[in-house]
């Protein structure tokens, strides 16, 4: 929740790849807004979680790039995600 007097932070696109730092900096896709939440879903599937606006910040292009090459091992080893 935003301190008084500040504003909440904007919500990112959908799909955006973002980090939960109020979660040991876990890696998350930008889902939706759920109340005063952001939505989050795990980058390889699994179920969402809610996270604080405030605690959320933009993955770093390191974050990014590990990221999709998550993704492309996990399609070569024939996993769908």
């Amino acid at each position: 929740m935003a301190a008084e007097g500040r504003e909440a932070p904007h919500a990112p696109t959908p799909g955006t790849l973002v980090v939960d730092t109020g979660r040991a900096d876990r890696l998350g896709e930008f889902r939706g807004v759920a109340g005063p939440y952001w939505s989050l879903r795990p980058v390889g599937g699994g179920p969402e979680w809610e996270a604080e606006p405030g605690a959320v910040r933009r993955a770093s292009r390191a974050e990014r790039l590990h990221a999709e090459l998550e993704r492309w091992n996990a399609r070569s080893r024939g996993e769908r995600l």
